[in-house]
């Protein structure tokens, strides 16, 4: 006996299911609009990230969930993962991360160039989760800077979406002089970053 397919019948209009990217702040006129430089690189770097996933437990399958066609994490401008460090700007890192783990980490978060960006992902990479013991490294934090803490035990794809969009949200409204300034130095500096 043949299944009967269902259709969905329900015309939305097509204004409510596209989002577009908002303009930055600016003066507009006949012919011209002035902004910033900041707000306008601001703008193409937060929606062209390319996330580098790091990772080593169930976190790591709940991230192929997140890009698969279901979420299509590519909607939000994270289409290109990439496994080369020094070709990504957002490093995330999903699992448990074990000690011995801890300056393999740090060599990756160094490879990628500036500006760079992290996002620990699940309770493993946040503060070490279930596994208090003596070999787990209780949270990235200890090695790397972070920037978004993504919670959860495995977090839902939901969830890690939520964790990109706050960091698309820090990236474009970062300056471009934040990173030649003095506190980001002395950050890099108390975990031995030159």
């Amino acid at each position: 006996m043949a299944r009967p397919v269902s259709y969905n019948l329900i015309n939305k209009p097509l204004e409510t299911d596209i989002s577009m990217v908002d303009m930055p702040d600016g003066n507009i006129g006949e012919g011209f609009f002035a902004t910033s430089l900041n707000k306008v690189i601001g703008l193409a770097r937060r929606n062209s990230i390319w996330p580098l996933p790091f990772a080593t437990s169930c976190c790591g399958i709940e991230f192929m969930a997140t890009m698969g066609s279901h979420y299509d994490l590519g909607r939000f401008g994270s289409e290109r993962v990439g496994f080369s460090p020094r070709q990504c700007d957002l490093l995330m890192v999903m699992g448990t991360i074990a000690k011995k783990m801890g300056p393999v980490l740090k060599l990756v978060y160094l490879q990628m160039a500036e500006p760079r960006w992290v996002m620990a992902v699940g309770a493993c990479a946040s503060s070490g989760g279930i596994f208090d013991t003596y070999s787990v490294l209780q949270g990235i934090d200890q090695v790397i800077p972070v920037d978004v803490y993504v919670p959860g035990c495995p977090p839902r794809p939901e969830a890690i979406i939520d964790g990109l969009i706050r960091i698309q949200e820090l990236v474009g409204k970062e300056s471009l002089r934040r990173r030649n300034g003095d506190k980001y130095k002395a950050l890099l500096e108390s975990y031995g970053i030159q």
